[in-house]
């Protein structure tokens, strides 16, 4: 598995000879831009990125992510047949295009981001410019031309199903805008965990700081290990039965909803090591005549969600039958919604491993 997470910050000193006042006033102003900068590493940072076209091209080479949008709208072309259509967080604008291509007689494309600028030039220099209108704003702040559109199409996924994600604002549209009876896409989501040998990679990115060059840095170890990491799982490492965690129906879902608290009971499949619990989910198109969607489940084709792998306090040495049970609590950080704090319990009493450990603490950021 690999980890690709890598975060770089740089300081500067502050020249020691003598400032007249105004040159003081100038590094006061220096301090003021810089402090502000940093506030909006911190709160922007989301919208920021996505204006990065990398971010995107990740994305869009994620085929089982972009065609299985693109097979929901071109295979349906009966829902969408001169229908109003809006898409929340519409990136590069591709899955707008593709909803004109099934026949919407207009789409809205609501991005946040600059990317919206590139969006609408791809629009435009594909011929569809005519059907498809890119707006550039949060979607809770820009008003829409009309007062209700028929479908809602969002790619609104994060790492963790939640990580990062815009549900929130899919959730925000289909209250203002979705007629009733209006179709989302996709409509149902849904959360998994299950159990993972990961020795080594926990020696390597966990145990690793007990050890370092001969230096004692196991300090570093609790912060490490609360940080869940966003993996490629090999799905024969799996070493339990999977447990659904939660489903969400988008369509009749309270925003409340969107936290979560799920008791869980893994069985272990083979005799093995436990290191880890592994959470990825599944979507649904369920409107489509023929119901699509696609997994992230680690005995699935790969998608650039990958799977999200949450580490526990104890390597569990497990007969094939025991069980691991516990709760997990998910919730959006107070500061920073885009953020997850997550709350793990779990208990395993088997034949040689027994553990208890409650209200550990993780946080997705």
């Amino acid at each position: 598995m690999v980890n690709e997470t890598d975060n770089k910050s740089s300081s500067q000193d502050a020249a020691e000879a003598p400032k007249a006042p105004a040159d003081v006033a100038v590094d006061e102003d220096q301090d003021q831009i810089f402090q502000k900068q940093k506030e909006l590493t911190s709160k922007d940072y989301y919208f920021d990125s996505y204006a990065h076209f990398g971010i995107h091209e990740e994305m869009l080479k994620d085929e089982v992510r972009t065609r299985t949008y693109m097979n929901s709208m071109l295979q349906n072309r009966h829902l969408f047949e001169g229908k109003v259509v809006l898409d929340v967080g519409c990136g590069t604008g591709v899955l707008s295009i593709f909803a004109a291509k099934a026949g919407a007689k207009i789409v809205y494309g609501v991005e946040c981001s600059n990317i919206a600028d590139q969006a609408r030039t791809i629009v435009k220099e594909n011929g569809y410019a005519d059907r498809v209108n890119i707006i550039k704003g949060k979607i809770e702040e820009i008003e829409l031309p009309v007062d209700k559109v028929d479908i809602i199409i969002s790619e609104w996924m994060g790492y963790f199903l939640l990580y990062e994600s815009m549900l929130d604002s899919v959730l925000f549209a289909r209250d203002k805008w979705l007629v009733p009876g209006g179709k989302l896409f996709p409509d149902k989501a849904t959360m998994y965990i299950c159990g993972l040998e990961d020795a080594e990679y926990k020696e390597e990115k966990i145990n690793f700081w007990n050890n370092v060059y001969g230096l004692d840095m196991s300090c570093i170890k609790e912060m490490a290990i609360m940080e869940p990491l966003v993996e490629t799982v090999e799905y024969d490492h799996v070493v339990t039965t999977v447990y659904k965690l939660v489903e969400f129906d988008i369509a009749t879902m309270e925003k409340d909803s969107v936290d979560f608290n799920c008791p869980f009971e893994i069985e272990v499949s083979k005799n093995d090591y436990c290191h880890a619990l592994v959470v990825f989910f599944d979507v649904d198109f369920s409107a489509c005549h023929k119901p699509t969607g696609f997994t992230t489940g680690p005995h699935a084709a790969y998608t650039h969600w990958k799977q999200t792998v949450i580490y526990l306090r104890d390597d569990l040495t497990c007969c094939a039958g025991e069980k691991l049970s516990g709760n997990i609590k998910c919730t959006r950080n107070k500061k920073n919604i885009r953020d997850l704090d997550i709350v793990l319990d779990y208990k395993y009493e088997g034949e040689i491993s027994r553990a208890e450990r409650k209200d550990l603490f993780y946080r997705m950021r």
